[in-house]
């Protein structure tokens, strides 16, 4: 029966052609690539963009050890790259530094308060984390920027934050009303400085409309896609397949997935390992083929035979990404 559609082109020159893109994220389980495949997008996309942006949100730091440098939570110039910027950030951390942040300016209450609301509501120092970072990203503005997000888990949590945050506004709401006056009277007498509640719910209310706002970008497919990044395996098809109906539950746009570490072993080889695998690898491409193909872009990336780390090989790697990997069997 002859195909009703006509296959995408497998590569990630759709994203490059896409000049409204402002947010690319690409995630996967864990060790399939996702880190290579973000910087070697990120290399890309440098080429043909005013300026990018490299963010990680995964706290095993991959992106230093990627381009064999040092990055912070601050963004830093990426070396050998005039307008390619990378910054490594623990969402978790970001509260503890304003719980600590609260109390030196002598708001020990408020300081106190956030720890109480931190542990009374799920999620709400990673939303407030998040906050921050989106905060501190968008008065950056770079005309693009490129999660390489956590494991699949993490991926999308950060789509419910604004109810966290709601939720956290409305228990702070509820203790003012309840305990703000008994508060406000022990803080004169203690001579601290009285107002530290409404600090508080100010900085969380901006925190909700700076992460509204974000969301909304997120799933306007014109500003927002996600790279699913993937290996030719059961398990990663699996959450590869999970992932995919997740993003479309959230309305997030996603047509683009790379197959990563693919065996090209060559015709004379006798190396038993080598061929069983491959042919479980097409196994599985082949289904993700009859799964993805009327919608999906699918990039097919080679196992190479030594690490791509550095900027130079990461700068080849990414070739890849935009020309099709001719296998040379």
């Amino acid at each position: 029966m002859a195909e009703e559609f006509e296959l995408l082109p497998p590569t990630l020159q759709n994203i490059l052609d896409q000049d409204s893109l402002k947010w690319i994220f690409c995630g996967g389980k864990g060790g399939v690539g996702k880190t290579t495949t973000s910087c070697s997008l990120a290399i890309q996309l440098a080429a043909c963009r005013e300026s990018v942006l490299l963010i990680s949100t995964d706290p095993a730091h991959n992106l230093s050890d990627a381009f064999g440098q040092k990055f912070s939570k601050e963004a830093t110039k990426v070396n050998g790259f005039d307008n390619l910027f990378a910054m490594e950030i623990d969402p978790t951390s970001s509260l503890q530094e304003m719980i600590e942040q609260s109390d030196q300016s002598g708001g020990g209450a408020m300081g106190g308060m956030m720890q109480d609301l931190a542990f009374a509501i799920p999620g709400v120092d990673e939303a407030m984390g998040f906050a921050e970072i989106m905060k501190h990203v968008k008065s950056m503005e770079y005309s693009v920027i490129v999660f390489d997000t956590a494991p699949t888990g993490h991926t999308l949590r950060f789509l419910s934050f604004p109810a966290v945050l709601e939720k956290a506004l409305g228990k702070i709401s509820s203790l003012g009303s309840r305990f703000g006056p008994m508060i406000s009277q022990m803080s004169s007498m203690m001579g601290a400085p009285v107002g530290d509640q409404q600090d508080m719910f100010a900085k969380l209310d901006s925190m909700r409309a700076i992460i509204t706002e974000v969301n909304n970008q997120f799933k306007d497919p014109d500003k927002t896609t996600f790279v699913c990044v993937c290996i030719s395996e059961f398990l990663s098809l699996y959450e590869t397949e999970r992932l995919v109906q997740e993003l479309t539950t959230y309305g997030i746009d996603t047509h683009n997935i790379v197959v990563n570490q693919l065996l090209f072993p060559g015709k004379e080889s006798n190396c038993q390992h080598c061929n069983v695998r491959h042919a479980m690898q097409q196994k599985y491409l082949k289904e993700a083929h009859e799964l993805y193909d009327e919608f999906f872009h699918i990039i097919q990336l080679p196992l190479l035979t030594e690490e791509v780390r550095g900027p130079e090989k990461l700068r080849d790697f990414s070739k890849m990404l935009i020309e099709p990997y001719q296998s040379p069997v």
